[in-house]
This record gives C-alpha cells, sequence and structure tokens, in this order.
C-alpha cells in the first residue's frame, strides 16, 4: 500500500498553505498567508478564489463542522471554523461569508476543532489558554491555563475529554472539573500535532524531536519511530482508524495504527502544516509550505484469500491474481474503490454509490446493488453473509445481494465500529457498545432481532475485543471476548433463559483468532503462540482445558503482534514492523472436529490412536461428552488416565431411564440445577434428592424432600450419619426443627430406595416396549 501523490506545475497560492479541510470526497478549502481561501473541485480540477480575507487575518487552522453526527446528516453543517494570528476566532460559512468573528486569544489562536456531535468548539492559543465555545460562537468556559503556548489539540472519541500538548508533554483533560487529569512526557522536543482517533482510541503525536508517536487513551507507548531529518509538523488519522499520515519537511509518510510504515513519498512541498483526510478515507490533502496543495490517494491495497491476492491497482481498477496457475483477471469500477474484503469465497468491493459482490469462482459477473448511504467504513464477512457498517446502520446481506436484516440498538454511535467492536457469524451478530464497553449485544443475523429475551452480555469490565465462532450449530455458538486486563473469556451466545455463564479461558492474551473451518481458537498469550483445539470443553469438563491447549514460543513474531487470518492449518499473523509470518498448526484437530461433527466416531477414535497425543485424545473426551456420545467418551477418559471419569460414564450407562441418564451427563458437566430440573420434570424426585446429599447441598435437599413430601428422613439420615462421622453437633435450625418429628430408620429407607430403583425400571421398561410398538405400526 502507497500514496499516490500530485502536485500542480505551479502553485495556485503566492505563500505558504496554512490548513486545508474537505467539504466533501470531491471537494477542498485551503487557506494561505496570501489571505485567499480557494475551493479546488477534484472532477473537474478547477482551482477557484472562494473568498479574500482581510489584510489582517493571517489564517493558522481550519476545521468543518460535522457533516453527520453517528453517520446521520445534520441540519445546518455548511461552516467551519477558522483562527488567526490576531487572535480572533471566526465561524465562516461554505460561501466564504464571515458570519461571525470573536476576540478568542491574547496573541494567535494556533488551533480549533468542534467535536464530534459539532456542538462544542475548542481553541488552544499562543497565551497557554484553552478554551470551550458553543456552536454560535459564545464562551462557555476556559478549560486550563499554562505558561506554554498549545500548538495543537484534539478531542475524545465520546468528547468529554481533550487532548492538547504542554511543551514536551501531552495532557488529557476531562471537561469534568473534580476527574483526574492525565499527564506524561511524550517527546524530547516540544510537541507541535497531535490526533485521536474516534474509531481506535489511539492517539498520535509529533514533535521536534523529528518522531511521531502513537499511544493509547491512558498515556502507554505502543510505537515511537525513529527520529527523522526534520521535525513533524503534521499527523492525522484516516476516519476508519486503520491508517494515518505523518508529514514532514520535503516528507509524506503512510503508516498503520500499530506505528509502521507502509511506505515514504518526498514531494517537493517544504514543510507539510496540515494533513487532511477525506470522508471516505480514500484521498489525503496536505498543506505545503511553498504555497502549494499536495493531493494523495491510497493505492496498492492488498488482500489475500488461499490461493487469490487481489490488488488495488488504481482508484477504480483491481487486479485477481491466482498464484497456483498466475491467472489474472481485472476488474473495472465505475466509481472510486473505498472499502474492500475478501474471504469465505467472495470479494465484496464497496465504491461511493454501489457494492459489488464477486464470486472466486467466477471474477466476470459481480452481483451489483445500490448503496443506502455510500460510506461505508467496515465490512465483515461470514460464510452465508456479510455485514456493512454504512453511516449510522448496520446492514446484513447475503450474497445474492439480498437485505437479510439491519440491526439496531438506540444510542449506538455505528459510525465509529472496527474490526475488534463487531463480529458476525452465520446466525449471530454481537456488537461491542459505543458508549459503555462492558455492554455486547447479541442479535439474530436473519432477523436483526436482539437474541433471546434482548437483554445484551454485560462483562464486569471493559471489553476491547470481541470475536464469535464461526462452525456448527446456532445453539452451539459461543463468543470470545478479550477486556482491558487482557484476559480472555468464553461464553455461550444462547442460553435459553439462564445468565450468561462466561468461562476465563486465558490471561495476558493480546490478539486471537478463529478458524475459519473449525471451533479452534488461536492467540498469543503472555508472549506464547496458543491455540485452543476445543475452548467449549469448558462447558462439559473444565479439568479438561489444560489438557487441549497447545502452546509454542512466539519470540518470531515480536511484541505486541497481530492476528490477521487463521485458515485450515495456517495462521498469518503481522508483527510490530509489518511483516507478515505464517505459521502451522496441527492438522488432527480440525479433522477430529470434522469427523464428530458429522457422527463419524469410529474414524475419530482411529485418528486418536494413529496420532497417539493426548491432547487429540482430551479434546474428544470433551466432543463425546458433548454430544452424549458415551462409549467414545469412555474409551478417550480411558486413554489419557481418568479413571474417575470412565467409573462415573460406566454408572450412567448403566441408569436404567433416558431422564436420570441425561441428568447425570448434565452433573457430570457441573450443571447441577440444570440436572434438577431434568429430574424433576420427569418426576424422579428421589433421584433430585439424592444429588443434592452426594453434593452434601443439605438445605436444598431438604427443601426439595419437604416440598415433595417424599424421603424427608432420607435426607435427615445422610445428615446425622455426616455430623457423626465429622464428630460434630448439629446447629441448622431446619434440620432439628424437622428432626423431632421424624423417626431414621436405615432399613425403611433402604427398602424406599430401592422400590424408587424399580419403579424407575419400570417406567423406562414400558417407554421402551411403547417405542417398540409405534415403530412397528
Amino acid at each position: 500500500m502507497r500514496l499516490k501523490t500530485s502536485l500542480l506545475k505551479e502553485p495556485k497560492h503566492r505563500e505558504l498553505v496554512s490548513c486545508v479541510g474537505w467539504t466533501s470526497t470531491d471537494e477542498l478549502y485551503s487557506c494561505s498567508d496570501d489571505h485567499h481561501i480557494l475551493r479546488w473541485n477534484l472532477l473537474t480540477n478547477d482551482t477557484s478564489v472562494l473568498v479574500k480575507l482581510q489584510d489582517q487575518i493571517y489564517p493558522i487552522d481550519l476545521h468543518w463542522l460535522p457533516k453527520s453526527v453517528s453517520g446521520k446528516k445534520q441540519a445546518g453543517a455548511e461552516l467551519f471554523a477558522l483562527t488567526s494570528t490576531d487572535g480572533k476566532l471566526h465561524l465562516v460559512s461554505k460561501s466564504g461569508r464571515v458570519e461571525k468573528s470573536v476576540e478568542a486569544h491574547r496573541g494567535a489562536v494556533l488551533a480549533g476543532r468542534w467535536n464530534h456531535d459539532g456542538t462544542a468548539l475548542i481553541t488552544a492559543g499562543e497565551d497557554g489558554q484553552l478554551k470551550i465555545w458553543s456552536k454560535s460562537g459564545m464562551l462557555r468556559s476556559t478549560l486550563a491555563q499554562q505558561g506554554t503556548p498549545v500548538y495543537s489539540v484534539a478531542w475524545a472519541p465520546d468528547s468529554g475529554r481533550v487532548l492538547y500538548t504542554s511543551g514536551r508533554q501531552l495532557v488529557v483533560k476531562p471537561l469534568q472539573p473534580s476527574a483526574k487529569v492525565l499527564q506524561w512526557k511524550a517527546h524530547d522536543g516540544v510537541v507541535l500535532k497531535v490526533d485521536w482517533s474516534a474509531v481506535n482510541d489511539l492517539i498520535l503525536s509529533g514533535g521536534e524531536d523529528c518522531k511521531y508517536k502513537v499511544w493509547d487513551s491512558y498515556g502507554r507507548p505502543l510505537f515511537s519511530s525513529s527520529a527523522h531529518d526534520y521535525p513533524v509538523t503534521a499527523v492525522a488519522w484516516a476516519p476508519d482508524g486503520e491508517l494515518f499520515a505523518m508529514g514532514s519537511f520535503h516528507t509524506l509518510r503512510l503508516c498503520d495504527k500499530t506505528g509502521w510504515s507502509y511506505s515514504l513519498e518526498k514531494p517537493s512541498t517544504g514543510s507539510l502544516f496540515s494533513l487532511a483526510w477525506s470522508a471516505d478515507g480514500t484521498q489525503l490533502a496536505g498543506a505545503c509550505g511553498n504555497g502549494h496543495v499536495l493531493f494523495a490517494h491510497v493505492v496498492e491495497q492488498r488482500w489475500e484469500w488461499r490461493n487469490f491476492e487481489i490488488t488495488l491497482m488504481k482508484r477504480r481498477t483491481m487486479q485477481v491474481r491466482n498464484v497456483l496457475n498466475d491467472a489474472v483477471d481485472v476488474l473495472e469500477f465505475r466509481d472510486r474503490v473505498i472499502k474492500a474484503s475478501l474471504a469465505h469465497g467472495h470479494l465484496v468491493v464497496t465504491t461511493s454509490l454501489q457494492c459489488y459482490v464477486y464470486s472466486a469462482k467466477n471474477w466476470n459477473t459481480p452481483l451489483i446493488f445500490d448503496l443506502k448511504e455510500g460510506t461505508v467504513s467496515l465490512i465483515v464477512q461470514a460464510e452465508r453473509h456479510f455485514l456493512l457498517v454504512d453511516g449510522a446502520e448496520v446492514f446484513v446481506y447475503s450474497y445474492e445481494g439480498r437485505l437479510v436484516s439491519s440491526p439496531k440498538s438506540p444510542g449506538m454511535r455505528m459510525d465509529i465500529l472496527n474490526s475488534q467492536s463487531i463480529s458476525l457469524s452465520n446466525d449471530t451478530i454481537a456488537i461491542r457498545d459505543t458508549s459503555d464497553e462492558r455492554v455486547v449485544f447479541l442479535f439474530e443475523a436473519q432477523t436483526g432481532k436482539a437474541i433471546g429475551d434482548g437483554k445484551p452480555l454485560i462483562h464486569k469490565i471493559e471489553v476491547v475485543f470481541v470475536a464469535l465462532d464461526q462452525c456448527g450449530s446456532s445453539n452451539d455458538r459461543r463468543i470470545a471476548l478479550i477486556d482491558k486486563n487482557h484476559d480472555l473469556y468464553l461464553t455461550s451466545v444462547r442460553t435459553l433463559g439462564r445468565a450468561h455463564s462466561i468461562h476465563k479461558i486465558g490471561s495476558m492474551v493480546d490478539t486471537m483468532a478463529w478458524n475459519d473451518s473449525a471451533n479452534i481458537l488461536c492467540g498469543i498469550q503472555d508472549s506464547r503462540f496458543t491455540v485452543w483445539y476445543y475452548p467449549s470443553v469448558v462447558f462439559v469438563d473444565k479439568d479438561l482445558l489444560p489438557k487441549t491447549i497447545f502452546t509454542k514460543d512466539s519470540s518470531e513474531f515480536s511484541h505486541p503482534p497481530q492476528m490477521v487470518s487463521y485458515e485450515g492449518t495456517q495462521v498469518t499473523v503481522r508483527r510490530v514492523d509489518g511483516s507478515l509470518v505464517c505459521t502451522a498448526v496441527s492438522p488432527y484437530p480440525s479433522l477430529l472436529h470434522e469427523y464428530t461433527g458429522s457422527g463419524r466416531w469410529e474414524d475419530a477414535l482411529r485418528i486418536c490412536r494413529f496420532a497417539k497425543d493426548q491432547m487429540l485424545w482430551s479434546c474428544l473426551a470433551g466432543l463425546a461428552m458433548a454430544n452424549r456420545e458415551l462409549s467414545t467418551a469412555e474409551v478417550a477418559y480411558a486413554a489419557i488416565g481418568k479413571i474417575d471419569k470412565v467409573q462415573y460414564i460406566n454408572f450412567i450407562k448403566d441408569l436404567p431411564s433416558r431422564d436420570s441418564c441425561l441428568a447425570h451427563i448434565l452433573l457430570f458437566s457441573g450443571h447441577v440445577q440444570e440436572a434438577e430440573a431434568t429430574l424433576l420434570q420427569a418426576n424422579l424426585n428421589y433421584h433430585a434428592i439424592q444429588i443434592h446429599i452426594n453434593l452434601y447441598n443439605w438445605d436444598r435437599a431438604l427443601e426439595l424432600a419437604v416440598k415433595y413430601k417424599t424421603h424427608v428422613d432420607t435426607v435427615l439420615a445422610h445428615r446425622q450419619k455426616f455430623l457423626q462421622d465429622f464428630g460434630k453437633q448439629e446447629t441448622n435450625k431446619r434440620f432439628l426443627q424437622y428432626s423431632e418429628g421424624v423417626e431414621v430408620d436405615w432399613e425403611k429407607i433402604q427398602a424406599k430406595i430401592e422400590m424408587e430403583f424399580a419403579m424407575e425400571r419400570e417406567k423406562a421398561a414400558n417407554s421402551s416396549v411403547r417405542s417398540s410398538v409405534s415403530i412397528r405400526r
């Protein structure tokens, strides 16, 4: 990927250009020390003078009022803020008329920025003050005052905090007066420019030490560049938060969000004082010290999937290359390509007006449909359908171009979703809330309605990464979460009225990815490459989880790496320097998932015996218990030496009725309440009571015995024996109350228990006879 730059032969401005701003994807305004504001039309290549400012106005910064709030068009947004050296803030209409000028600072007003919803404007001055203004230009408050000039300022994604420069330091100050201020030393020279991405919540800074740096919102350093030849005078995040641009003297660099550089251009621009991205993120404009306005657009983006490599050659042209036979196809588009995604055998391309869907089997006849907004910021693909974030809404389409659903959640800013905050599978959509990051909304992909009772999944702390598994039935769908503490959790999506049971399966996890053909999860955990061969085993037998995890040293990936894909048996990881590293994973676990998913249990046993691997046997044990395949589970548990579990499985197999068998399988997995409910529903009240006696849940056992008026003496007898064995006296008031009127006779109790088992065997025999008769009929 690189920037293709263009400059006119002769500059249109006579003096240095101080700031630029896009009015639309094809129109730009530029301001210069020659007091002119020029309008640039990129469709017709025309340049015209919009207005000549007064001679005492030397512009410094220009920022357009956001045209959309949460992706929705905003009325009266044809206005921009212009700051100047005479200490004034000017509000200027699109036609160039100065609507209002206010005395803002003593000395130059060095920066002016609207917040994300356009309700407030902040200015930073040479006098060291930060002031907040209303949309109409009325002073609301002075946020901060310091002894050094504030060269640059940026709003937080929630517009509740402000980032500004203070000499060599960066300061994050909340708007609430009592909130804590965050401050840290950022550069070895004066910090000249900052930017804060609304999508990825990362901070970008450039300074006189000739370096640019990337920080998280807590001021922790994520990347620091090597020193350039000249100070970094401009930095700007792309709208989707995946890229940023950095400008210096005769230097323009395109970088990934993690800091590494895609390309370095050396245009004859002098110093780049300001950089601005177009709203669709495909074009960049720069204000140049020699009077030029620099234009650049992103080309040579690459997408890879299996044996296909696709490259964006020009704005409207893509090249498809099959690396197996070197066949090349060229795809032409009517409009400029904005976003593209390649996965699951399909290429999805969005332009400013339309969406193109190509099948990897046929590149000649795409399916084309019109977009509603035309401002697609994200594409996410699953096997059966794909998702577009278009303006303020999320749309799910089939690969035939049919609109499947459009999930909605009130108050959520869909326009700042990224690939880590949204996930799609064949039947489920998971979206992390943009206002409360502990909340994850779960929707049905087919209808767009909330899953179950409509309650979202709420984690105890902020979630940074969500990912749905891609295979299996919708009832077995799992979602993996990485939270702010880098802990990895797994939970079920469909809980059938129960509360979400969240299981921690890893810690110090930086990144993760699900396999595309089996529910296998990989990640980088505590600087080790880790593969969870069967993560859902935590819902079946927690003891097996450590036995199903494969780890190896990940020093080859550097720190922190980023998972790009996990397809088949190959994991692709991007190192911190931008290079891609591939590593292979054993093919046996994928085969095991395939065999067990299709009921080929003999083949599953055969592959485990062939591989002679304890991890595979552990996976098979968990898969067999999850599918209630007791004979296979017995063999697998025996192979890993879990004799106690083999005995319990044999006990389950000998149970007379199907209901008691199912209940004990649930009990095996630790689901006590479900096991109890199953037995009570089948009128096996004694078995439900006996479960709690075996687990020493005395209160619940007595509660059930009293409720169903049966086996109260059995509970009291076992309680007395338990206390005698440990040499203790009864102190529980309920047991003291019932023991007064009940006589314990072990012989009678034993006879009642035998009668219960006899009745259960008779009931099971009658049901089997009835089923065989119905089959004959």
